[in-house]
């Protein structure tokens, strides 16, 4: 490694370090603040203020932060399925299911990356490698379910909704995150995550007054040192890092936050907010995080050239 290169390795070292910690982190403060607060509350406060203040500090430090309109409406769509139809959808989830199982189904996140991306380009297709691990993420969802498909625990209706609910977040933000990719736009990191945050943090909170979650609001402090902790540890870093590894580092690489978060979460959830890990989902895990290693690494070989294949990335948790 050269000497010019190092300082851009140590920024993509620190930036997944970020991701994978803080991230990880985040399943309980969500859970927490919406055991007081309604989801779309707790996303209109979250990402109004850290919007805001990352927008702050960037024309405080002569940055431009005025974009084109056509920009901002890529932002706005961006914004909405990261942060609105992902994060708010996954906050009230967590009203139906614990924290470590909702980390888990969204250990299943790049697998939708790695079939998302490929929907676009019509003349490649996944190697047996690659579709066997998409048929063991299946199954590792399987297990997770499994106590409601036997019948043979108290996971009802409300848990298996919840359940959906995570699966549908976990599209929404790989689809957000493609498109972040794909869309070439002139906008520091910083900018355009002060921006999809403060949009999107406006639209739930117009979102939270029509529905009338102010009434239904509790005022906890845990909920609100909840709130802060997503809003600085959250959104401020750990977004702006996510947002920052996108235009920096492999797409596949990116997406290992989704199986080394559910590990911090699982821990934190168990140990400081009393849930129980069984056996269940301690399977589940292991065959889900097992499956998308053996997807990320796939091949996926193109129709139109006869012995052709482009080689994914190998996923490296250590973020290097």
């Amino acid at each position: 490694m050269t000497p010019a290169n190092s300082p851009r390795r140590l920024q993509v070292v620190i930036a997944f370090a970020l991701v994978y910690i803080l991230w990880g982190s985040t399943y309980l403060a969500i859970r927490i603040s919406v055991e007081h607060l309604t989801p779309l509350l707790m996303g209109a406060l979250r990402f109004t203020s850290a919007g805001a203040i990352m927008l702050i500090f960037r024309a405080l430090g002569g940055h431009r932060i005025r974009v084109p309109r056509r920009d901002l409406l890529r932002l706005t769509v961006i914004g909405i399925l990261l942060l609105i139809t992902a994060n708010v959808v996954l906050g009230w989830a967590e009203t139906y299911i614990p924290t470590g199982l909702a980390a888990l189904f969204i250990a299943v996140t790049p697998l939708w990356f790695l079939i998302l991306e490929r929907m676009g380009h019509s003349g490649d297709h996944l190697s047996p490698r690659g579709i066997a691990g998409i048929a063991l993420g299946v199954a590792g969802v399987a297990i997770l379910l499994w106590p409601d498909i036997s019948g043979h625990a108290n996971f009802g209706a409300r848990q298996l909704f919840g359940s959906i609910l995570v699966l549908l977040s976990s599209v929404s933000w790989a689809t957000g995150s493609i498109l972040a990719k794909r869309w070439h736009m002139p906008i520091d990191p910083f900018t355009a995550s002060g921006w999809q945050m403060l949009i999107a943090g406006t639209i739930s909170g117009v979102l939270a007054l029509l529905f009338g979650d102010l009434h239904r609001a509790t005022w906890a402090a845990s909920s609100l040192w909840a709130i802060v902790y997503l809003i600085f540890a959250g959104s401020l870093v750990g977004y702006t890092a996510y947002v920052w590894l996108l235009k920096n580092a492999p797409i596949a690489k990116v997406a290992t936050y989704a199986y080394v978060n559910p590990i911090i979460a699982l821990i934190l959830g168990c140990t400081l907010h009393g849930e129980k890990m069984d056996g269940y989902m301690l399977a589940g895990s292991v065959v889900v995080i097992l499956s998308v290693v053996l997807v990320t690494g796939a091949k996926v070989q193109h129709r139109t050239s006869e012995e052709a294949a482009i080689d994914l990335e190998p996923i490296e948790p250590s973020g290097d």
